[in-house]
């Protein structure tokens, strides 16, 4: 089966490097599935799941929020602001910062334009989190 070099590299390091049979991730616009042979794409990332096929193994599902997606020939690369693979997000703490963000959230009229914004990315950040961590 056909592949594509894939690479991962977050502030923290990198996350893969590798052959890969396909990538999904959730762009700026939507979700986006890289398989071999594709076009050559350029793409903001938003907040969502990412899933990888390595050319060996299993699916692995990671929480990707914000950074950049790149295809060139045969070559993919993944530079996203956060990473996380399912089976390393703490859940407890992916739950307590959902609640957190909800209660912030719930005195909305006390909060200035920035402070809110700050609150719901901090909230779609932990369900995004959550939801990856619950489906490992």
């Amino acid at each position: 089966m056909a592949t594509f070099r894939l690479k991962i590299v977050t502030p923290d390091g990198p996350m893969f490097d590798g052959e890969a049979r396909s990538l999904t991730v959730r762009t700026v616009e939507g979700d986006v599935c890289i398989l071999p042979r594709h076009i050559n794409f350029l793409t903001a990332l938003g907040m969502g799941e990412a899933k990888v096929v390595p050319a060996e193994g299993e699916a692995r599902r990671a929480a990707c929020i914000g950074g950049m997606l790149s295809v060139t020939g045969d070559q993919v690369m993944l530079v996203p602001t956060t990473f996380e693979w399912a089976d390393q997000i703490d859940l407890p703490r992916a739950q307590h910062a959902r609640e957190a963000a909800e209660e912030k959230l719930s005195h909305r009229d006390r909060l200035s334009d920035h402070e809110l914004a700050v609150a719901e990315a901090k909230l779609k950040r932990a369900l995004v989190r959550s939801s990856v961590a619950g489906r490992k």
